[in-house]
């Protein structure tokens, strides 16, 4: 009886925290948004991110964390600028709004899709690189429970970014500093490989 009332209570503050975020509201504060990443999420420009469809909780853990600026652990003088002055609800409304747009795939070329399918679907074990698929999930959709974000369909040139920012220790907001140890060990055709891989996912 106690365990199934401590799993409503979980239900009801996970179901809640999201329920905090207004579409609608959060369609209305997208204008410093839509130069770098479009009006519904997804980018044109590669080196900005897709952010349409992204885990909901994703997307408030990342603002919060650019909203902190050199404080932080994942620190972009860009993303503070627009983050700086947004309050929490704002966080929440944007994060419920480009959550709820459909995100657009991409093609994976020709070249990268043997070694992108090996380090994606099997790792890199020599190297002790686990496949991606443990924390992003087979079909690149990621955990949200988990706070893993979705990678099917980014942009290839974003996500060999941000693995090079792991590598370098630019971005330091990994659970448990595991992307920055996986990067470590990857060398920049393999992260090439996996960026272009995932943006198709075969």
């Amino acid at each position: 009886m106690k365990a199934r009332w401590l799993t409503l209570v979980l239900v009801f503050l996970f179901v809640g925290a999201h329920a905090a975020g207004d579409i609608k509201a959060g369609e209305s504060k997208t204008s410093t948004c839509v130069a770098c990443h479009g009006p519904d999420g997804n980018s044109l420009a590669t080196i900005w991110p897709k952010i349409a469809g992204q885990h909901e909780s994703y997307l408030i853990e990342q603002l919060k964390e650019f909203r902190k600026g050199e404080q932080g652990l994942r620190y972009e003088p860009q993303m503070y600028g627009m983050s700086v002055n947004l309050t929490d609800q704002d966080i929440l409304d944007l994060a419920a709004y480009y959550a709820s747009q459909p995100s657009t795939g991409s093609k994976t070329p020709s070249q990268y899709v043997d070694l992108g399918t090996q380090i994606y679907r099997g790792g890199l074990p020599d190297k002790g690189v686990p496949a991606c698929t443990a924390c992003h999930s087979p079909n690149g959709k990621g955990n949200e429970l988990a706070r893993y974000p979705r990678v099917w369909g980014q942009h290839a040139d974003y996500s060999l970014s941000q693995l090079k920012a792991f590598r370098e220790g630019k971005r330091k907001n990994d659970p448990n500093g595991i992307m920055q140890d996986i990067a470590m060990k990857m060398t920049d055709d393999e992260m090439k490989a996996v960026s272009e891989y995932m943006a198709g996912l075969h």
